[in-house]
């Protein structure tokens, strides 16, 4: 797959409910990554993700991210085919950074750009 899907992100207001609800719904092991925000080990070879804690009026939500060479060029090529930018390309640390779009659906789909490891 040219752009596969890399990371995986669930956000609500409460970090530390969210991270007991999914540890002991499918036994997810689960690490602090910073005050608003846990790792989810990826297991059996699956995707690795994320659970955030959301802000001020962001509602909860569950996106995929797609790993792409360049955000600037596959935003440009989402906004050509319908899609708008969400949050525009910003830098997670030196290895990497993210942007998230809004399909023509109004699906939110997060893209990650990164030569290096996200969180470490």
């Amino acid at each position: 797959m040219a752009a596969p899907v890399v990371h995986w992100e669930i956000g609500g207001p409460d970090i530390a409910a969210l991270r007991e609800f999914y540890a002991k719904a499918f036994g997810w092991t689960i690490t602090d990554a910073g005050p608003s925000y846990c790792l989810v080990d990826a297991a059996d070879g699956g995707v690795g993700g994320g659970l955030m804690r959301t802000a001020g009026e962001m509602p909860p939500y569950v996106t995929v991210y797609v790993q792409v060479e360049d955000l600037a060029g596959a935003l440009a090529d989402v906004g050509a085919l319908g899609g708008t930018t969400v949050v525009p390309p910003t830098r997670i640390n030196d290895a990497a950074s993210f942007a998230v779009f809004r399909d023509p659906q109004g699906n939110v789909v997060g893209l990650l750009e990164a030569t290096g490891p996200i969180a470490g």
